[in-house]
């Protein structure tokens, strides 16, 4: 099977949660993604030439209300960056939009971001700001001391970000990502609870570039000990364990900053689930935002202002939606990644989908 395929297509069904329309992030209301993909050159690496296998992906959740929304981080391991972070713990807000890219190309994002809300907003209005840049590692593939992600890419993935579906795998910041020994990625799924339960949305969107091939679990299947390294050869020819992930989580339920940081936790179970383990050499930042007190601080005001609030009894939906929907991700990371070549002719296999399908299948765990 050469054409790449969303888990769900091909008959992995993860989780009893129903997706919502897009089964992506932004089935969550005013959510937009963007991508700016740079794929160049071949053969040796050449510092400042290349090959270039890197990029950097937007997730602007802000939709056409500039205030802050309702956020909070976690991380499982810490060898990594997500700027912004100490104030999204101190004061539980988000303010900007979030950019995902290489680990050495974390500056030029965030600075990109506030040059872009400068000219969006004028240098009078925006006289402070935190970006949120997150990062994990592409060098194996990728010429990342070249530093080739420019202010003009972050500048298109913002002018291009949109709702609907979401390219997946190796696009944006997941260019050169690798994820279980095979290509990784850029991966997106989501879960809506019953309404019932309100009906609330729940989004997530992963940067997947972690843990190793023999511990890899999809629906709890051994897909790792099943599509081993003798059939399908890993990046690299000794073990690597390094690695990270990037979760975004996004609900429209009206969740306050203690509880967004509790549901970004969730992610860690999703996580476990593929089969990651917080490795010394992960950086695994998680970060769960609210867009359900959209306006509620109107500029120049220092009234009160009224916000809704989740009941904690009711929440446990939320994190269960949370959970399938990361392992979802990382699973649509991995299917829809191409085989990629970078630098000095370094090869990242991607899964294949055929022997995914039938390894699923012998487990009695693929859907008509």
């Amino acid at each position: 099977m050469s054409e790449r395929t969303r888990a769900r297509d091909l008959g992995i069904r993860i989780g009893r949660l129903e997706s919502g329309s897009f089964n992506a992030i932004t089935d969550v209301p005013g959510v937009r993604v963007g991508h700016t993909t740079l794929i160049s050159g071949e053969g040796p690496l050449v510092v400042g030439h290349g090959p270039v296998r890197t990029g950097v992906t937007m997730v602007l959740p802000h939709g056409d209300d500039p205030s802050p929304l309702f956020a909070g981080y976690h991380q499982l391991n810490g060898n990594g960056e997500m700027t912004g972070v100490a104030w999204i713990e101190e004061a539980g807000l988000l303010a900007s939009p979030i950019g995902i890219t290489n680990t050495h190309s974390v500056g030029v994002v965030h600075d990109a971001i506030i040059a872009h809300e400068v000219k969006k907003f004028g240098v009078d209005d925006v006289v402070w700001s935190l970006p949120v840049a997150a990062e994990t590692y592409d060098g194996w593939l990728n010429d990342i001391n070249g530093f080739h992600v420019k202010p003009e890419h972050v500048f298109a993935a913002l002018d291009c970000a949109a709702g609907g579906p979401v390219v997946e795998g190796s696009v944006g910041g997941g260019t050169g990502m690798n994820c279980h020994d095979f290509k990784g990625g850029i991966g997106t799924s989501s879960r809506v609870v019953a309404e019932s339960s309100g009906g609330w949305t729940v989004g997530a969107l992963v940067q997947a570039n972690y843990g190793r091939r023999v511990a890899l679990r999809i629906d709890g299947v051994p897909v790792g000990e099943e599509i081993s390294e003798q059939e399908v050869p890993a990046p690299w020819s000794v073990t690597k364990v390094a690695g990270s992930i990037i979760v975004i989580l996004a609900t429209n339920a009206p969740l306050l900053p203690h509880q967004c940081k509790r549901l970004a936790q969730r992610a860690t179970v999703g996580l476990a689930r593929m089969g990651g383990m917080g490795d010394n050499g992960s950086g695994d930042l998680f970060l769960a935002l609210s867009t359900g007190n959209r306006g509620m601080d109107p500029a120049g005001s220092l009234a009160p202002t009224n916000v809704r609030h989740f009941h904690n009894a009711a929440i446990s939906g939320l994190f269960e939606a949370a959970v399938e929907a990361t392992e979802e991700a990382i699973t649509n990371a991995l299917c829809m990644a191409t085989t990629m070549t970078g630098i000095n002719d370094r090869v990242s296999h991607a899964i294949p989908l055929d022997r995914l399908q039938a390894v699923m299948a012998k487990y009695h765990r693929l859907h008509a």
